[in-house]
């Protein structure tokens, strides 16, 4: 057996140097002595897969998985589960500069202390987007299952809280899980309760694109029970988000299947999927009160959205704003001196809080993730698959930045976090094994 090197956690052994396609020289990893995981690193994996699974349980903030999530900021780069390349560190110092102009902006609010805190939660969020990313890249395949079956878990049992109470199934539930009347489950949000059950209901898609038929029957119910949620929300922002995603990822699904049949299979998911959002909805607007509510929402223009104090107007007070000021002018004070309402488009907000420096790096990250990200999942891999169910659920939530403020949503951040990490991962651990991977895959 290799001789560990001094200070080094004793799963692992001292990296390898491998040359990999192009010359360039990589740690090869052997991520546990003898193949097996040692018991730090078991319970570093429960603890992540923990904070993910309770990521949608946001009744108030600071929410529990905010805890979790600060310890494993520094409990993964100590305990070596990370991997920091060079392109992880380029990110990693867009996210600071980004709230470098958010902390230079919070001097210029209303209300100083209000906005400092506001950035430091944001700082907080590009760090978490970060080490997770990091995370990934260590060891892609893995890790990535890992994080999305939490996630699912997290969906699962935010969208059966949420139709718990919208239907009064059991006493006070409709108080506790409804906002509005509308669908909010275990979120405080129903606007962030309906995206957040994109990217598991795209890994769902894909369970059932590459599982036995007589395993499919599980992840279909469930993936009905996340549509049907998302729906009861009524917010016309997870709407969009959900139909951009199942589009971007059964176009990038399509046009990538390796074989005939492969595509055979996603033409007859979505004919299906089709038929059973129907009659979904069929069945929903049985109901009076949700056939109204579902009239309402559907409206491309409410109420709050014209006039001069209305969301249009509001955006282009922010544009004047953010010309007029290239500092920024802090986190809420749009909302305390200039309008009543936020500014509803993530773009411009981010502008206003973190002045045309952390603004614009945020545009350009978002920019970068797409770009770069669709050249990536050009490339074939076996981790491509699962490549495209985050770049799908990411495209489709940056899209929804234009008519929401998404600079606090977490799952935002863990999305674009992991593409980059699947784009910096170790070229020696790509492929995965599937001797390490048994007891964690989702598939």
């Amino acid at each position: 057996m290799a001789t560990l090197a001094a200070g080094t956690p004793p799963y692992y052994r001292r990296p390898k140097l491998a040359v990999a396609a192009g010359g360039r020289v990589v740690p090869k990893l052997q991520t546990t002595v003898g193949g097996s995981r040692s018991l730090t690193h078991k319970i570093s994996l429960g603890f992540v897969w923990l904070a993910i699974a309770t990521s949608g349980i946001v009744f108030s903030e600071p929410a529990p998985v905010d805890a979790l999530t600060m310890g494993l900021i520094v409990l993964l780069p100590v305990i070596g589960l990370v991997y920091i390349s060079q392109t992880m560190l380029l990110y990693l110092a867009l996210w600071l500069a980004a709230g470098a102009g958010g902390f230079v902006a919070s001097g210029m609010a209303n209300d100083t202390h209000d906005a400092t805190v506001f950035t430091a939660i944001s700082l907080y969020l590009y760090l978490a987007s970060f080490v997770f990313g990091a995370f990934v890249a260590k060891c892609p395949e893995v890790h990535t299952r890992l994080i999305l079956n939490a996630w699912t878990f997290a969906a699962g049992v935010a969208a059966l809280s949420g139709l718990i109470g919208y239907f009064s199934l059991l006493p006070g539930a409709f108080e506790l899980f409804t906002k509005f009347g509308r669908a909010a489950g275990t979120f405080k949000d129903p606007n962030v309760f309906g995206p957040f059950m994109v990217a598991p209901l795209l890994y769902l898609l894909h369970l059932v694109l590459t599982r036995p038929l007589s395993r499919v029957l599980g992840p279909i119910a469930l993936a009905g029970m996340l549509v049907l949620a998302t729906l009861l929300s009524f917010s016309r922002g997870a709407w969009i988000t959900l139909f951009l995603g199942i589009v971007i990822y059964g176009y990038l699904a399509y046009v990538t299947a390796p074989t005939l049949m492969q595509r055979e299979r996603i033409l007859a998911l979505i004919s299906l999927g089709l038929a059973l959002f129907g009659g979904l909805i069929a069945i929903a607007v049985q109901f009076e009160p949700v056939a109204d509510l579902l009239k309402e929402r559907a409206s491309l223009s409410q109420n709050y959205d014209v006039g001069p104090e209305g969301r249009f107007a509001g955006q282009q007070k922010a544009l004047g704003l953010v010309a007029e000021n290239p500092l920024g002018i802090g986190a809420h004070t749009f909302t305390q001196v200039h309008h009543r309402e936020d500014v509803h488009n993530v773009y411009l907000s981010v502008m206003l809080n973190s002045g045309w420096l952390g603004g614009g790096v945020y545009w350009v990250l978002v920019a970068t993730t797409l770009g770069l990200g669709f050249r990536h999942l050009t490339r074939a891999s076996t981790l491509r698959p699962l490549f495209i169910i985050l770049y799908a659920a990411f495209a489709a939530t940056a899209f929804e930045g234009l008519v929401i403020d998404t600079d606090h949503w977490r799952h935002f951040y863990l999305l674009m976090g992991l593409i980059w990490g699947l784009m910096a991962a170790v070229p020696e651990c790509r492929p995965g094994s599937r001797r390490r991977a048994v007891s964690w895959r989702g598939g």
